[in-house]
Parts: structure tokens; C-alpha cells; sequence
């Protein structure tokens, strides 16, 4: 698994591709532990379109990551959740704990917004 890096508006765009399973699961946390440790107050976009599988305990960590933003009063969302990791974020019952867009664009706005507010 391999998962680029990039920044919006000073928001950091993660975009993991493969599967969110097994091994691959340390690997993704180092790198999204290291983005938040290296931000005050992260904002932090998860791009999913090239993640085909995960399991519970690739949601996991997501929820682990989710909870160390939000202790820096930041914010974390995805986007392009597939059908397969929709499913399993459902039936976790943690719909309403991950903040979800349609579109890259959508997020940007919606993060920038925020930050402008609360500064």
C-alpha cells in the first residue's frame, strides 16, 4: 500500500491506494500520525477512491487518528468512500462520527470555511 501526500489550502490530502488490511495498516497510521503530530490544529482529508478494502481494524485506526485530531480542535473527513468501506462504516454505526463529502472541492470549502470562522 502506498499513500501520497499533498496540501489545499493548508489542508493535508492523504490519498492511501490498495487495501487497508494486515500490514498495511501500521504503515498507513505512521503516516497519518506523523501529519497531525506535525500541525497545531490539523485538517486532514482522506481521499478514498483507490482503496478497494479495508477491515475493522483499518477503521480502527481510523478512529484512533479521528480522535487525536479532534483533542487539537481539528478536523478530519473522507471522501470517494466505496460501496465495500460504506458498508462497513454503516454497520459499525460510526456514520455519524466521520464527517463525509461528495467532492475534493466540497471538503476544501467546507474546511476553509471553518478555519476562517474560528480565527
Amino acid at each position: 500500500m502506498s499513500t501520497a501526500i499533498r496540501r489545499k489550502d493548508d489542508i493535508i490530502i492523504l490519498e492511501p491506494a490498495g487495501k487497508i488490511i494486515g500490514e498495511a495498516i501500521p504503515e498507513l497510521r505512521e503516516v497519518l500520525i506523523t501529519q497531525i503530530d506535525k500541525s497545531k490544529r490539523p485538517r486532514i482529508l482522506i481521499n478514498l477512491k483507490r482503496v478497494h478494502k479495508m477491515d475493522s481494524a483499518g477503521l480502527g485506526t481510523f478512529i484512533v487518528v479521528y480522535n487525536m485530531v479532534r483533542a487539537k480542535g481539528g478536523r478530519i473527513a473522507i471522501i470517494n468512500v466505496g460501496k465495500h468501506i460504506k458498508n462497513l462504516i454503516v454497520q459499525s454505526r460510526l456514520i455519524n462520527i466521520f464527517e463525509h463529502f461528495s467532492t475534493e472541492d466540497a471538503a476544501i470549502k467546507a474546511f476553509s470555511n471553518t478555519y476562517l470562522k474560528n480565527y
